[in-house]
């Protein structure tokens, strides 16, 4: 079943990422290889949005879908800004999580669509 919490732990962690990647780019290195971050079922919120613990009801909902659309795309960006980073493609990659980069575009639309799937559980 949907739950407020774990979306609420969600958008608290992905928003932790643009942290991360900006340390990323700072230093030219990361502790997890951009292979790991690239998949979408291995970050908590990932193994809960692929778990059971998420009824037939909730993931066909449009919500469910939209999240997990964004999550993915989210990962998959978040994996180029740190490949970008480890070439030292340092401008790339900050360009990406810039404000009007596609790292930032995605991030946005995804924890806009985790309020949006939040409030719709009241």
């Amino acid at each position: 079943m949907a739950d407020k919490a774990e979306l609420d732990k969600a958008i608290a962690a992905h928003g932790m990422w643009k942290t991360r990647l900006k340390d990323a780019i700072e230093k030219g290195t990361i502790d997890t290889p951009a292979e790991m971050i690239r998949v979408d079922n291995r970050c908590t919120f990932g193994k809960w949005l692929y778990s059971p613990a998420l009824n037939s009801v909730d993931k066909t909902s449009e919500h469910y879908k939209t999240v997990k659309d964004l999550h993915a795309e989210f990962h998959k960006t978040a994996a180029r800004v740190v490949e970008l980073a480890l070439e030292g493609k340092r401008y790339e990659a900050e360009k990406m999580i810039g404000l009007d980069g596609e790292y930032a575009g995605v991030s946005s639309k995804l924890t806009s669509a985790m309020v949006g799937w939040k409030r719709s559980l009241g």
